[in-house]
């Protein structure tokens, strides 16, 4: 026996198992990630995991071919992990493989990217240590080709460790954001991060971009939606008479079916037409937040956020940039970075486009960006949503103003566009994308902070916050214009301006933010609270108390604008409605009228009990997924076309 165990060589398994969860808690502790039991458990049973195979697969050969093997092994996961914290790190959210066809992301803004890289650099080189110890120390390791009882040694461990873990996850089953759950019922890259680690994830995450992966619906119970009306006047349903029993073979659809069938959507309310036939002017800000809004510095913006109707529970997840956020805000969708590759090609139907919309209604459509036209294919899934004679820099708006400055001045964008329908006889709509909030947050690279550097020099807060309030400057410059104009032309009192974020300055560190702040945020849920501007001249000023997010704007709009349509198909809602209020946040944690959920440690703060988590839980898995599945199988073409 004791022959037996001298044969075994654990230096390489322990290693192995060492490095693994170093890396796992060094990567949680940079990102100040909150980790619970279940998570713990996980993470340490998958390294031995990890580490067994990887013990095996290092033995195969003789000593220079294991040392080989091993080195390259230690390299890969060194940049693995360099991967996940510089991309969290430049866009505030963790890399999938789903998301390489938006690659071009990353590469247009390899500035930024060399930016975080350098940011980073301690922290990456920190991830290579492993890789540098055994480089060093090799010989120490010993690595001779595994005997047999080495491999059996490795088998049974890798088999026994895998057992527990197997039976942990099924211990989890029925556990609101539990393991089993992950692995069975949704995919989402920042909840795998956090319950099961970094390799586990790339290893889930691999899988399901070759195979696939199919999300499932939860039938929930519908009062847990809608509310009941309390005034004398009953509002219909905001839905339509549509067939959801379309004979179809594939599975997606028809899970979307029994879905539609047993969502109530919303109602209509005293809202309802209010704006039919004003113009609109829909404006999705680039990282525009409230704690760049203030009466003496963007009074425009001041004016428009706290006059009218003012929504004192609005917020705006981040997914992936910006492209994420304007998805929400033209589609009334839930967005998700393995879809967002499919959106931006523009082959899919939208009837609810908003240009398309508008256009049915007879109205003249414009949309701009002082932005490249082409960026992420803007110019392909704007068509998709009706918008036919789009301008941005270089197919057309350079010829009107000045696009070689970084970022772009939304000031000259406004004085560019607004005469094309300032005059028009028709009802209008122009769409804006706008640029000059964009990152870096300096006076050296951004055009726009520069502009306004004076402006924001007798501010006590940091350099990069300065800057940030520089550039909402900008913003509010253009706001100010387009008020004045349409003032100045008798379209002020029939206009609407709507302008929604993207997403939050997620640039601009935290410490940064809350400086800014009129009280302090966490990086998760109040990072994200932010003004919605949903404004006409003659609106009584009426606060509205409903968590709500950007994904609710586009119902909101068509529901005052009284178009004709099926609350039912968009996955956000009509905020004015008596429909619940509901906030999705990316790693499907959420807020209602009753309380937060934390999804990361399964904490709730509120007033309802477990059933009452467990339905939103529900009815959020089922939103996202649906969300996917529309834009998956085209699923407006199959129902409506």
């Amino acid at each position: 026996m004791k022959n037996l165990f001298k044969d075994i060589n654990l230096k390489r398994f322990l290693f192995y198992l060492i490095s693994l969860l170093f890396l796992e808690t060094l990567f949680a502790i940079f990102l100040s990630s909150t980790i619970d039991f279940e998570s713990i458990v996980n993470i340490f049973l998958s390294s031995v995991i990890s580490s067994s195979i990887l013990s095996i697969i290092t033995g195969l050969f003789k000593d220079k071919g294991n040392n080989i093997i091993s080195l390259i092994i230690l390299f890969i996961i060194g940049v693995l992990f360099s991967i996940e914290l510089v991309f969290y790190n430049t866009f505030q959210t963790f890399f999938s493989f789903s998301i390489l066809g938006l690659s071009d992301q990353l590469t247009s803004f390899m500035n930024e990217t060399l930016t975080a890289i350098k940011d980073n650099i301690l922290y990456i080189l920190v991830f290579f240590i492993p890789f540098i110890v055994y480089l060093v120390f090799k010989k120490k390791f010993n690595l001779p080709k595994n005997n047999k009882f080495n491999i059996i040694f490795h088998v049974i461990i890798l088999c026994l460790s895998l057992s527990i873990y197997l039976g942990h996850v099924l211990l989890t089953k029925g556990v609101n954001n539990g393991s089993y759950y992950l692995y069975h019922d949704t995919n989402n890259i920042s909840l795998n991060m956090s319950k099961f680690g970094v390799i586990n994830s790339y290893l889930i995450d691999i899988k399901r971009t070759i195979f696939g992966f199919d999300e499932g619906i939860t039938l929930v119970n519908n009062e847990i939606e809608e509310k009941e009306e309390i005034k004398e006047i009953v509002y219909e349903d905001n839905i339509l008479d549509i067939n959801f029993d379309k004979e179809t073979k594939n599975n997606d659809i028809k899970t979307i079916n029994t879905y539609m069938k047993n969502t109530s959507g919303s109602k209509q309310n005293e809202y309802t037409e209010k704006y039919s036939g004003y113009n609109l002017i829909y404006i999705v800000a680039e990282s525009f937040s409230e704690i760049g809004v203030s009466e003496e510095l963007t009074p425009t913006l001041y004016k428009l956020t706290h006059t009218g109707l003012i929504f004192d529970k609005y917020y705006t997840p981040n997914t992936l940039s910006t492209i994420g956020g304007e998805f929400q805000a033209l589609t009334g969708l839930y967005p998700d970075s393995s879809i967002l590759s499919k959106w931006r090609k523009g082959t899919n139907y939208f009837p609810y486009g908003l240009g398309t919309i508008f256009k049915d209604l007879g109205y003249k459509t414009y949309a701009y960006h002082n932005n490249w036209y082409g960026f992420q294919d803007r110019h392909k899934y704007l068509k998709s949503q009706g918008f036919t004679n789009y301008i941005g820099c270089y197919n057309g708006m350079e010829k009107r103003m000045n696009c070689k400055a970084w970022p772009q001045s939304d000031l000259e964008m406004m004085k560019a566009t607004m005469k094309d329908y300032i005059n028009s006889e028709e009802p209008f709509l122009a769409y804006y994308m706008t640029v000059s909030g964009h990152f870096q947050y300096n006076f050296s690279d951004n055009s726009m902070a520069y502009k306004n550097r004076k402006l924001v020099n007798n501010l006590n807060v940091s350099t990069a916050a300065k800057a940030y309030v520089a550039t909402q400057i900008e913003l509010d410059r253009a706001l100010e214009y387009v008020v004045k104009t349409l003032e100045e032309n008798n379209k002020l009192d029939n206009t609407v301006i709507v302008l929604l974020a993207d997403h939050y300055p997620y640039k601009l560190d935290l410490k940064s933010i809350n400086s800014l702040s009129s009280y302090q945020r966490d990086n998760l849920i109040e990072v994200n609270h932010n003004n919605l501007i949903l404004w006409n001249n003659n609106e009584t000023d009426t606060h509205i108390s409903k968590p709500c997010m950007s994904s609710d704007v586009l119902p909101t709009v068509y529901n005052l604008f009284g178009v004709k349509y099926d609350s039912r198909l968009l996955t956000g809602r009509d905020i004015l409605s008596t429909s619940d209020g509901l906030v999705i946040f990316n790693n499907h944690s959420w807020i209602t009228d009753k309380g937060v959920y934390h999804a990361n440690t399964k904490k709730y703060d509120g007033e309802e009990d477990t059933e009452y988590v467990t339905n939103i839980n529900n009815l959020v898995k089922n939103r996202l997924s649906v969300s996917k599945m529309i834009l998956k199988n085209d699923y407006y073409k199959y129902l409506l076309k």
